[in-house]
């Protein structure tokens, strides 16, 4: 082989192989942009479940009515 051919097909190997990478970080960037999509809509869809427990100046507070009380919430009669 001459010095001119062996140049050649080294140089078209080495753009080979620049298209080559190029293509696979192309396919890299792709795919992380679709995880990153798509974790973006899951999470926008995520509803937060007993969100009211930690809200700031308002408190839930369950009582337990005696039996006395429970009568007059029920017959209408408060005082």
């Amino acid at each position: 082989m001459s010095k001119k051919n062996s140049l050649a097909r080294r140089k078209r190997q080495h753009d080979f192989e620049l298209r080559k990478e190029q293509q696979q970080r192309e396919k890299k960037e792709k795919k992380l942009q679709a995880k990153k999509n798509k974790m973006k809509v899951d999470g926008s869809e995520k509803k937060k479940k007993g969100g009211r427990k930690f809200q700031v100046g308002k408190k839930k507070v369950k009582t337990k009515l005696t039996a006395l009380a429970k009568a007059k919430s029920r017959t209408g009669d408060g005082d």
